[in-house]
């Protein structure tokens, strides 16, 4: 693998931003093969230097992981004409060639999307024979029943014939707001099994995809790098 700049290193691991390792390595907080670094744009081997950052081992992954929690009116794209995408919302030391979405959430739905570069791993979570789970709470226009939660248990017949796989619909009291629970994801899903109801989504927030959630990034708009148990746990997926 080419060399490349500590900081940058440093920033596509999540441990800090480039401006912040800067700092950190003018304060001898970060060594390589046992030795203080000298400056930011020291040349390292990802796959064979020894990179220490504040007494951790830095660990470098082929592949990049990022969990966003996405604001209302942000498309789920790499680029688009009109509106701001999610790539958008990437602070510059977190962008890197080749990323995209992992899977779609609309335009006005909110919450957790993944984004990676790793297009083998995307392709096997999203595909229907892996039922991942995705989990979202919502808010509808009329109350839901109980016959309603029974319906998404055998599943809902759309409107042009589609029938849904089973799916769990947990109801808050008022009936009007609660938890959603999928294996698959077809194009406007829920807002349309909710039709089929005779029934409307008001509010949609994905708050699960798989094993990860939105801890750690309560506000839209926040990101993280996801953490290694994260990573093992979405790369052990059985598909």
């Amino acid at each position: 693998m080419a060399q490349m700049r500590l900081d940058k290193l440093l920033g596509i691991t999540g441990c800090c931003s480039r401006t912040e390792a800067k700092k950190l390595i003018r304060s001898g907080a970060v060594t390589v093969n046992g030795i203080a670094a000298a400056s930011a744009d020291q040349k390292v081997e990802p796959q064979q230097d020894t990179v220490i950052f504040c007494g951790t081992p830095v660990v470098y992954r082929q592949y990049t992981y990022i969990v966003l929690n996405k604001p209302e009116g942000v498309v789920s794209a790499t680029e688009d004409g009109k509106d701001r995408t999610v790539l958008d919302l990437l602070p510059a030391d977190m962008r890197r060639a080749g990323l995209f979405p992992c899977g779609r959430l609309d335009k006005n739905t909110v919450g957790l999307v993944l984004i990676t570069d790793n297009g083998a791993l995307a392709h096997r979570l999203l595909a229907p024979k892996s039922h991942v789970e995705k989990e979202y709470r919502f808010r509808s226009k009329f109350p839901l029943t109980p016959s309603d939660v029974d319906l998404f248990e055998q599943g809902v017949v759309l409107e042009d014939g589609y029938e849904t796989k089973p799916a769990r619909l947990f109801l808050e009291p008022s009936g009007d707001a609660g938890r959603i629970v999928l294996v698959e994801g077809k194009y406007h899903q829920i807002k349309r099994m909710l039709e089929a109801l005779h029934n409307k989504i008001t509010h949609l927030e994905r708050i699960r995809f798989g094993p990860l959630t939105l801890d750690g990034i309560p506000n839209r708009g926040d990101l993280r790098y996801l953490t290694e148990t994260e990573i093992a746990a979405l790369e052990s997926h059985e598909a």
